[in-house]
Protein backbone atom coordinates (compact mmCIF):
# COMPACT_ATOMS: atom_id res chain seq x y z
CA UNK A 1 0.00 0.00 0.00
CA UNK A 2 1.45 3.21 -0.65
CA UNK A 3 1.72 5.34 2.17
CA UNK A 4 -0.54 8.12 0.63
CA UNK A 5 -3.30 6.08 1.26
CA UNK A 6 -2.48 5.56 5.34
CA UNK A 7 -4.48 7.33 7.19
CA UNK A 8 -2.70 10.75 8.29
CA UNK A 9 0.10 11.12 10.80
CA UNK A 10 1.60 14.15 13.44
CA UNK A 11 4.15 14.05 15.16
CA UNK A 12 4.33 15.61 18.60
CA UNK A 13 5.26 15.54 22.26
CA UNK A 14 3.18 13.54 24.33
CA UNK A 15 2.69 12.41 28.05
CA UNK A 16 0.72 9.83 30.04
CA UNK A 17 -1.18 11.46 33.01
CA UNK A 18 1.72 11.73 35.60
CA UNK A 19 3.16 14.24 32.67
CA UNK A 20 6.16 12.21 33.16
CA UNK A 21 7.99 11.43 31.10
CA UNK A 22 7.24 13.36 27.67
CA UNK A 23 8.45 11.64 24.60
CA UNK A 24 7.98 12.98 20.86
CA UNK A 25 5.78 10.36 18.81
CA UNK A 26 4.13 9.39 15.56
CA UNK A 27 0.70 9.58 16.01
CA UNK A 28 -1.86 8.01 13.69
CA UNK A 29 -5.96 7.84 14.43
CA UNK A 30 -7.76 4.94 12.67
CA UNK A 31 -10.94 5.81 12.01
CA UNK A 32 -12.37 1.85 11.47
CA UNK A 33 -11.20 -1.50 11.39
CA UNK A 34 -9.73 -1.13 7.89
CA UNK A 35 -7.70 2.13 8.77
CA UNK A 36 -6.42 0.07 11.89
CA UNK A 37 -5.27 -2.85 9.68
CA UNK A 38 -3.79 -0.10 7.22
CA UNK A 39 -1.87 0.87 9.86
CA UNK A 40 -0.61 -1.67 11.58
CA UNK A 41 0.68 -3.49 7.95
CA UNK A 42 2.03 -0.52 6.61
CA UNK A 43 3.03 2.58 8.42
CA UNK A 44 6.73 3.04 8.07
CA UNK A 45 7.69 2.65 11.24
CA UNK A 46 9.39 -0.26 13.80
CA UNK A 47 6.59 -0.39 15.68
CA UNK A 48 3.34 0.56 17.20
CA UNK A 49 1.77 1.48 20.55
CA UNK A 50 -1.36 1.59 21.24
CA UNK A 51 -3.13 4.16 23.28
CA UNK A 52 -6.79 4.96 24.32
CA UNK A 53 -7.66 8.19 27.04
CA UNK A 54 -3.93 8.13 28.08
CA UNK A 55 -4.62 7.54 31.51
CA UNK A 56 -1.73 4.92 32.23
CA UNK A 57 1.12 7.36 34.40
CA UNK A 58 4.29 6.31 32.63
CA UNK A 59 5.73 5.65 29.45
CA UNK A 60 3.39 2.51 29.04
CA UNK A 61 1.45 4.04 25.68
CA UNK A 62 4.79 5.88 24.82
CA UNK A 63 6.74 4.75 21.52
CA UNK A 64 10.26 7.03 21.38
CA UNK A 65 11.45 5.53 18.16
CA UNK A 66 8.06 4.41 16.61
CA UNK A 67 4.40 5.66 16.51
CA UNK A 68 1.35 5.33 18.56
CA UNK A 69 -1.84 4.23 17.66
CA UNK A 70 -4.59 6.18 18.81
CA UNK A 71 -7.74 4.42 19.40
CA UNK A 72 -10.22 6.82 21.08
CA UNK A 73 -12.68 7.18 17.54
CA UNK A 74 -13.45 3.40 18.06
CA UNK A 75 -15.76 4.07 20.86
CA UNK A 76 -19.28 2.37 19.43
CA UNK A 77 -21.63 0.58 22.11
CA UNK A 78 -22.61 -2.54 20.01
CA UNK A 79 -25.51 -4.26 21.69
CA UNK A 80 -26.68 -4.73 25.47
CA UNK A 81 -28.64 -7.56 26.71
CA UNK A 82 -30.49 -7.03 29.66
CA UNK A 83 -31.01 -9.76 31.09
CA UNK A 84 -27.62 -11.75 31.01
CA UNK A 85 -25.90 -7.45 32.01
CA UNK A 86 -24.12 -8.53 28.94
CA UNK A 87 -22.27 -5.33 27.02
CA UNK A 88 -20.85 -5.39 23.82
CA UNK A 89 -18.91 -2.34 23.02
CA UNK A 90 -15.96 -1.36 20.93
CA UNK A 91 -12.54 -0.61 22.60
CA UNK A 92 -12.31 3.08 23.02
CA UNK A 93 -15.93 3.42 25.15
CA UNK A 94 -14.97 5.40 27.95
CA UNK A 95 -16.06 3.68 31.97
CA UNK A 96 -17.38 7.01 32.15
CA UNK A 97 -19.61 6.93 29.22
CA UNK A 98 -20.97 3.59 30.14
CA UNK A 99 -22.24 4.58 33.54
CA UNK A 100 -23.17 7.73 32.23
CA UNK A 101 -26.07 5.31 29.89
CA UNK A 102 -26.62 2.50 32.16
CA UNK A 103 -26.53 3.47 35.49
CA UNK A 104 -29.81 4.83 34.73
CA UNK A 105 -31.09 1.64 33.90
CA UNK A 106 -29.82 -0.27 36.90
CA UNK A 107 -26.08 -1.22 35.98
CA UNK A 108 -23.05 -0.16 37.31
CA UNK A 109 -19.72 -1.04 35.82
CA UNK A 110 -18.48 -3.93 37.85
CA UNK A 111 -14.37 -3.20 38.42
CA UNK A 112 -13.66 0.40 38.14
CA UNK A 113 -10.03 2.26 38.95
CA UNK A 114 -10.19 5.44 40.70
CA UNK A 115 -11.14 7.71 37.82
CA UNK A 116 -13.94 6.62 34.85
CA UNK A 117 -12.18 8.14 32.37
CA UNK A 118 -10.09 5.17 30.91
CA UNK A 119 -11.74 2.87 28.13
CA UNK A 120 -12.53 -0.39 28.00
CA UNK A 121 -9.60 -1.20 26.12
CA UNK A 122 -7.20 -0.28 28.56
CA UNK A 123 -8.72 -1.55 31.20
CA UNK A 124 -8.70 -4.76 29.89
CA UNK A 125 -4.66 -4.35 28.42
CA UNK A 126 -3.80 -3.22 32.53
CA UNK A 127 -6.45 -5.72 34.13
CA UNK A 128 -7.62 -3.37 36.06
CA UNK A 129 -8.53 -3.46 39.59
CA UNK A 130 -10.75 -1.37 41.86
CA UNK A 131 -11.71 -0.81 45.43
CA UNK A 132 -13.43 -4.44 45.02
CA UNK A 133 -10.90 -6.48 44.17
CA UNK A 134 -11.00 -8.77 47.21
CA UNK A 135 -14.77 -9.35 46.32
CA UNK A 136 -14.74 -9.13 42.95
CA UNK A 137 -11.74 -9.61 41.42
CA UNK A 138 -10.04 -7.61 38.30
CA UNK A 139 -10.90 -6.70 34.84
CA UNK A 140 -10.42 -10.28 33.35
CA UNK A 141 -13.29 -11.61 35.47
CA UNK A 142 -15.72 -9.81 33.74
CA UNK A 143 -14.76 -10.09 30.41
CA UNK A 144 -16.75 -12.73 28.33
CA UNK A 145 -14.15 -12.22 25.03
CA UNK A 146 -12.80 -9.62 23.22
CA UNK A 147 -11.41 -9.16 19.78
CA UNK A 148 -7.63 -8.49 18.92
CA UNK A 149 -5.92 -7.12 16.26
CA UNK A 150 -2.17 -8.92 15.79
CA UNK A 151 0.61 -7.74 14.43
CA UNK A 152 0.14 -9.46 11.55
CA UNK A 153 -3.55 -7.64 10.37
CA UNK A 154 -5.30 -11.19 11.65
CA UNK A 155 -8.54 -10.67 14.14
CA UNK A 156 -8.42 -12.91 16.68
CA UNK A 157 -11.68 -13.95 19.03
CA UNK A 158 -10.23 -14.56 22.33
CA UNK A 159 -12.05 -15.76 25.64
CA UNK A 160 -11.24 -18.50 28.12
CA UNK A 161 -11.87 -21.21 25.53
CA UNK A 162 -10.90 -20.07 22.56
CA UNK A 163 -7.32 -19.03 22.10
CA UNK A 164 -7.26 -18.36 25.63
CA UNK A 165 -3.52 -18.21 26.13
CA UNK A 166 -3.94 -14.96 24.00
CA UNK A 167 -7.01 -13.93 26.21
CA UNK A 168 -4.70 -13.75 29.26
CA UNK A 169 -1.35 -12.56 27.52
CA UNK A 170 -3.79 -9.64 26.61
CA UNK A 171 -4.96 -8.95 29.88
CA UNK A 172 -2.37 -7.33 31.70
CA UNK A 173 -0.30 -7.42 28.81
CA UNK A 174 -0.51 -3.58 28.37
CA UNK A 175 -1.15 -3.35 24.72
CA UNK A 176 2.08 -5.68 23.57
CA UNK A 177 -0.43 -8.63 22.26
CA UNK A 178 -2.17 -6.38 19.64
CA UNK A 179 -4.69 -3.73 19.39
CA UNK A 180 -7.70 -4.29 21.34
CA UNK A 181 -11.26 -3.79 18.86
CA UNK A 182 -14.30 -4.72 20.65
CA UNK A 183 -15.24 -6.66 23.74
CA UNK A 184 -18.16 -7.81 25.70
CA UNK A 185 -18.28 -7.72 29.60
CA UNK A 186 -20.80 -8.14 32.60
CA UNK A 187 -22.20 -5.49 33.90
CA UNK A 188 -23.30 -5.06 37.69
CA UNK A 189 -26.93 -5.23 38.41
CA UNK A 190 -27.89 -2.06 41.32
CA UNK A 191 -30.84 -1.01 42.97
CA UNK A 192 -29.98 2.53 43.10
CA UNK A 193 -27.32 5.31 42.25
CA UNK A 194 -25.96 5.59 45.59
CA UNK A 195 -23.08 3.98 48.22
CA UNK A 196 -23.98 3.36 51.97
CA UNK A 197 -20.26 5.07 53.23
CA UNK A 198 -18.76 4.24 56.56
CA UNK A 199 -15.69 5.98 56.82
CA UNK A 200 -13.33 5.54 60.00
CA UNK A 201 -10.06 7.18 61.36
CA UNK A 202 -7.21 5.19 62.40
CA UNK A 203 -4.25 6.46 64.11
CA UNK A 204 -1.28 4.00 63.01
CA UNK A 205 -0.28 1.14 60.87
CA UNK A 206 -1.15 -1.99 62.86
CA UNK A 207 -4.59 -0.70 63.39
CA UNK A 208 -5.22 0.18 59.69
CA UNK A 209 -4.55 -3.58 59.18
CA UNK A 210 -5.79 -4.88 61.67
CA UNK A 211 -9.47 -3.13 60.46
CA UNK A 212 -9.08 -3.82 57.19
CA UNK A 213 -8.75 -7.70 57.80
CA UNK A 214 -11.74 -7.60 60.61
CA UNK A 215 -13.93 -5.39 58.08
CA UNK A 216 -12.91 -6.38 54.85
CA UNK A 217 -15.46 -9.04 54.43
CA UNK A 218 -18.74 -6.65 55.08
CA UNK A 219 -18.35 -4.24 52.81
CA UNK A 220 -17.86 -4.65 48.36
CA UNK A 221 -15.58 -1.74 48.30
CA UNK A 222 -13.02 -1.02 50.65
CA UNK A 223 -10.00 1.44 50.25
CA UNK A 224 -7.55 3.72 52.92
CA UNK A 225 -6.50 7.03 52.16
CA UNK A 226 -3.10 7.26 54.00
CA UNK A 227 -1.04 10.27 55.55
CA UNK A 228 2.02 9.18 54.05
CA UNK A 229 4.39 12.23 55.92
CA UNK A 230 3.07 10.94 59.23
CA UNK A 231 6.24 9.89 60.99
CA UNK A 232 6.60 7.58 64.77
CA UNK A 233 3.55 6.57 66.42
CA UNK A 234 1.37 8.35 63.66
CA UNK A 235 3.17 6.16 60.98
CA UNK A 236 0.14 5.08 59.09
CA UNK A 237 -2.48 7.85 60.31
CA UNK A 238 -5.59 7.17 57.81
CA UNK A 239 -8.78 7.21 57.03
CA UNK A 240 -10.54 3.69 55.96
CA UNK A 241 -13.36 4.61 53.23
CA UNK A 242 -15.61 1.34 52.45
CA UNK A 243 -18.87 1.13 50.95
CA UNK A 244 -21.75 -1.28 49.51
CA UNK A 245 -24.53 0.09 46.66
CA UNK A 246 -27.37 1.04 48.68
CA UNK A 247 -30.46 -0.99 48.37
CA UNK A 248 -34.24 0.87 47.52
CA UNK A 249 -34.80 0.43 51.39
CA UNK A 250 -31.68 2.51 51.73
CA UNK A 251 -33.20 5.79 50.48
CA UNK A 252 -34.40 8.70 52.32
CA UNK A 253 -38.29 8.90 50.77
CA UNK A 254 -36.95 12.03 48.39
CA UNK A 255 -34.37 9.90 46.44
CA UNK A 256 -36.58 6.84 46.00
CA UNK A 257 -39.09 8.95 43.48
CA UNK A 258 -35.72 8.82 40.52
CA UNK A 259 -33.10 6.24 42.84
CA UNK A 260 -31.21 5.75 39.76
CA UNK A 261 -30.85 9.69 38.59
CA UNK A 262 -27.01 10.11 37.74
CA UNK A 263 -26.26 13.40 39.38
CA UNK A 264 -24.76 16.03 36.81
CA UNK A 265 -22.35 18.13 39.25
CA UNK A 266 -20.33 21.30 38.41
CA UNK A 267 -17.04 20.86 37.77
CA UNK A 268 -13.53 22.81 37.93
CA UNK A 269 -10.59 22.93 36.12
CA UNK A 270 -7.08 23.39 37.06
CA UNK A 271 -6.93 26.21 34.06
CA UNK A 272 -3.13 26.16 33.95
CA UNK A 273 0.56 24.42 34.82
CA UNK A 274 0.98 25.21 38.84
CA UNK A 275 4.52 26.66 39.67
CA UNK A 276 6.37 23.56 40.76
CA UNK A 277 6.69 24.65 44.42
CA UNK A 278 3.01 25.68 44.96
CA UNK A 279 3.51 21.28 46.02
CA UNK A 280 6.19 21.43 48.80
CA UNK A 281 6.39 19.29 52.25
CA UNK A 282 4.52 21.90 54.18
CA UNK A 283 1.93 21.95 51.78
CA UNK A 284 1.24 18.52 51.37
CA UNK A 285 1.39 18.01 55.44
CA UNK A 286 -1.50 20.61 55.35
CA UNK A 287 -3.15 18.99 52.55
CA UNK A 288 -2.98 15.64 54.60
CA UNK A 289 -4.05 17.40 58.01
CA UNK A 290 -7.64 18.72 56.10
CA UNK A 291 -8.06 15.77 55.18
CA UNK A 292 -7.82 13.75 58.24
CA UNK A 293 -9.89 16.23 59.99
CA UNK A 294 -12.53 16.49 56.96
CA UNK A 295 -13.16 13.16 57.83
CA UNK A 296 -14.16 11.96 61.30
CA UNK A 297 -15.74 8.50 61.71
CA UNK A 298 -19.45 8.48 60.10
CA UNK A 299 -21.32 6.99 58.35
CA UNK A 300 -23.56 8.60 55.36
CA UNK A 301 -25.22 8.09 52.33
CA UNK A 302 -23.39 9.22 49.39
CA UNK A 303 -23.41 9.20 45.46
CA UNK A 304 -21.38 6.54 43.16
CA UNK A 305 -19.36 9.29 42.03
CA UNK A 306 -18.42 11.11 45.36
CA UNK A 307 -17.47 7.42 46.69
CA UNK A 308 -15.22 6.77 43.36
CA UNK A 309 -14.16 9.48 41.24
CA UNK A 310 -13.43 12.36 43.55
CA UNK A 311 -10.88 13.78 41.67
CA UNK A 312 -12.83 13.32 38.32
CA UNK A 313 -14.58 16.51 39.63
CA UNK A 314 -11.42 18.32 38.66
CA UNK A 315 -10.26 18.67 34.95
CA UNK A 316 -6.61 18.86 34.90
CA UNK A 317 -6.05 18.24 37.86
CA UNK A 318 -2.67 16.57 37.14
CA UNK A 319 -1.44 19.99 36.26
CA UNK A 320 -1.70 20.72 39.82
CA UNK A 321 1.99 18.78 39.94
CA UNK A 322 3.59 21.56 37.90
CA UNK A 323 5.46 20.99 35.17
CA UNK A 324 7.69 18.06 36.51
CA UNK A 325 5.31 15.84 36.41
CA UNK A 326 4.21 13.12 39.46
CA UNK A 327 5.62 9.57 39.52
CA UNK A 328 2.70 7.36 40.59
CA UNK A 329 4.28 4.20 42.69
CA UNK A 330 1.88 1.23 43.17
CA UNK A 331 3.30 -1.96 44.60
CA UNK A 332 1.37 -4.92 46.01
CA UNK A 333 2.49 -7.12 49.15
CA UNK A 334 1.81 -10.72 49.75
CA UNK A 335 -0.63 -10.28 53.01
CA UNK A 336 2.33 -12.75 54.69
CA UNK A 337 4.85 -9.68 54.73
CA UNK A 338 2.69 -6.64 53.95
CA UNK A 339 2.91 -5.05 57.76
CA UNK A 340 6.66 -5.26 57.90
CA UNK A 341 6.80 -3.93 53.79
CA UNK A 342 4.54 -1.51 54.06
CA UNK A 343 6.32 0.17 57.74
CA UNK A 344 9.76 -0.05 55.42
CA UNK A 345 8.30 1.18 52.04
CA UNK A 346 6.96 4.37 54.14
CA UNK A 347 10.10 4.50 56.04
CA UNK A 348 11.65 4.75 53.47
CA UNK A 349 10.34 7.36 51.65
CA UNK A 350 10.13 9.39 54.89
CA UNK A 351 13.88 8.90 55.30
CA UNK A 352 14.40 10.20 51.59
CA UNK A 353 11.99 13.35 51.75
CA UNK A 354 9.93 11.82 49.45
CA UNK A 355 6.34 13.38 50.16
CA UNK A 356 3.39 11.68 48.36
CA UNK A 357 0.46 14.13 47.66
CA UNK A 358 -2.22 11.24 47.77
CA UNK A 359 -1.10 7.81 49.41
CA UNK A 360 -4.20 5.12 49.33
CA UNK A 361 -3.88 1.64 50.66
CA UNK A 362 -6.62 -1.62 49.55
CA UNK A 363 -6.35 -5.16 49.78
CA UNK A 364 -6.61 -7.17 46.67
CA UNK A 365 -7.84 -10.96 46.45
CA UNK A 366 -6.34 -13.78 44.10
CA UNK A 367 -4.31 -13.21 41.61
CA UNK A 368 -6.23 -14.37 37.88
CA UNK A 369 -4.20 -16.15 34.83
CA UNK A 370 -2.67 -13.49 33.49
CA UNK A 371 1.17 -14.25 33.19
CA UNK A 372 1.32 -9.95 33.40
CA UNK A 373 -1.65 -9.32 35.47
CA UNK A 374 -1.01 -7.48 38.85
CA UNK A 375 -3.42 -7.87 41.44
CA UNK A 376 -2.10 -11.02 43.89
CA UNK A 377 -3.75 -11.80 47.29
CA UNK A 378 -1.96 -8.89 50.11
CA UNK A 379 -2.21 -5.31 50.37
CA UNK A 380 -1.39 -2.42 47.48
CA UNK A 381 -0.48 0.71 48.04
CA UNK A 382 0.00 3.71 45.60
CA UNK A 383 1.40 6.88 46.39
CA UNK A 384 1.89 10.13 43.98
CA UNK A 385 5.30 11.48 44.20
CA UNK A 386 6.14 15.01 42.54
CA UNK A 387 8.86 14.25 40.21
CA UNK A 388 11.63 15.61 41.45
CA UNK A 389 14.71 14.05 39.26
CA UNK A 390 17.68 11.22 39.59
CA UNK A 391 16.90 11.79 43.87
CA UNK A 392 13.31 10.18 43.73
CA UNK A 393 14.28 7.69 41.05
CA UNK A 394 17.43 6.26 42.87
CA UNK A 395 14.52 6.23 46.23
CA UNK A 396 12.51 4.37 44.28
CA UNK A 397 14.72 1.68 43.11
CA UNK A 398 15.17 0.91 46.98
CA UNK A 399 11.19 0.75 47.28
CA UNK A 400 11.53 -1.68 44.35
CA UNK A 401 14.00 -3.80 46.15
CA UNK A 402 12.11 -3.94 49.93
CA UNK A 403 8.62 -4.65 47.95
CA UNK A 404 10.90 -7.47 46.00
CA UNK A 405 12.48 -8.74 49.35
CA UNK A 406 8.79 -9.10 51.00
CA UNK A 407 7.66 -11.06 47.29
CA UNK A 408 5.72 -8.23 46.10
CA UNK A 409 5.61 -6.25 42.68
CA UNK A 410 4.87 -3.37 40.74
CA UNK A 411 2.09 -1.87 38.51
CA UNK A 412 2.38 -1.48 34.97
CA UNK A 413 -0.20 0.92 34.44
CA UNK A 414 2.07 3.19 36.95
CA UNK A 415 5.56 2.22 36.27
CA UNK A 416 7.92 4.56 35.08
CA UNK A 417 11.00 3.95 36.38
CA UNK A 418 11.50 0.13 37.16
CA UNK A 419 14.83 -1.25 36.04
CA UNK A 420 14.63 -4.99 33.88
CA UNK A 421 16.61 -6.85 36.20
CA UNK A 422 13.93 -5.99 39.08
CA UNK A 423 10.67 -5.90 36.99
CA UNK A 424 11.72 -10.21 35.67
CA UNK A 425 12.14 -10.84 39.42
CA UNK A 426 8.70 -9.56 39.76
CA UNK A 427 6.92 -10.82 37.45
CA UNK A 428 8.86 -15.14 36.95
CA UNK A 429 5.97 -15.50 33.62
CA UNK A 430 7.44 -13.21 31.37
CA UNK A 431 8.85 -16.37 29.61
CA UNK A 432 5.00 -17.46 29.61
CA UNK A 433 4.20 -13.75 28.09
CA UNK A 434 6.58 -13.90 25.55
CA UNK A 435 6.07 -17.01 24.04
CA UNK A 436 2.50 -16.05 23.56
CA UNK A 437 3.15 -12.56 22.18
CA UNK A 438 6.07 -14.63 19.53
CA UNK A 439 3.31 -16.64 18.28
CA UNK A 440 0.34 -13.44 17.97
CA UNK A 441 3.48 -10.36 16.49
CA UNK A 442 6.26 -12.44 15.04
CA UNK A 443 7.48 -9.62 13.52
CA UNK A 444 7.31 -7.14 16.82
CA UNK A 445 4.92 -5.30 15.74
CA UNK A 446 3.78 -4.09 18.70
CA UNK A 447 6.01 -2.59 21.33
CA UNK A 448 6.39 0.57 23.58
CA UNK A 449 9.07 2.91 25.36
CA UNK A 450 7.87 0.54 28.66
CA UNK A 451 8.48 -3.13 27.04
CA UNK A 452 12.02 -1.75 25.81
CA UNK A 453 12.99 0.00 29.11
CA UNK A 454 11.70 -3.67 31.01
CA UNK A 455 13.27 -6.43 28.47
CA UNK A 456 9.42 -7.61 27.44
CA UNK A 457 9.87 -6.48 24.09
CA UNK A 458 14.05 -6.45 23.01
CA UNK A 459 15.00 -3.27 21.62
CA UNK A 460 17.13 -3.68 17.95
Amino acid sequence: MSEDLLPRSVRRPISGWGRQPTETCELYRPEDLDDARAIVAHAPCPDLTPRGLGRSYGDASLNDRGAVLLSDRLDRMIAFDRETGVLRCQAAVSLADIIRHFLPRGFFFPVTPGTKNITVGGAIAADVHGKNHHTNGSMSAWIERFSLLTGRGQVLECSREENADAFWATTGGMGLTGLILDAELRMKPVETAYMNADYERIQDLDRLLARMDESDEDFDYAVAWVDSLATGRSLGRSVLMRANHASLGDLPSRLRGDPLAVKEKARIAVPFTLPDFTLNPLSMRLFNTAFYLRHPTARKLTDCDAFFYPLDSIQHWNRGYGSRGVLQYQCVIPEASAATGIQRLLEELTRSGCGSFLTVLKSLGPASEGPLSFPMQGKTLALDLPYTGPPLLETLHRVDEIVLEHGGRVYLAKDSCMAREAFERMYPRLPEFKRVKARLDPDGRFSSSQARRLGIVEAD
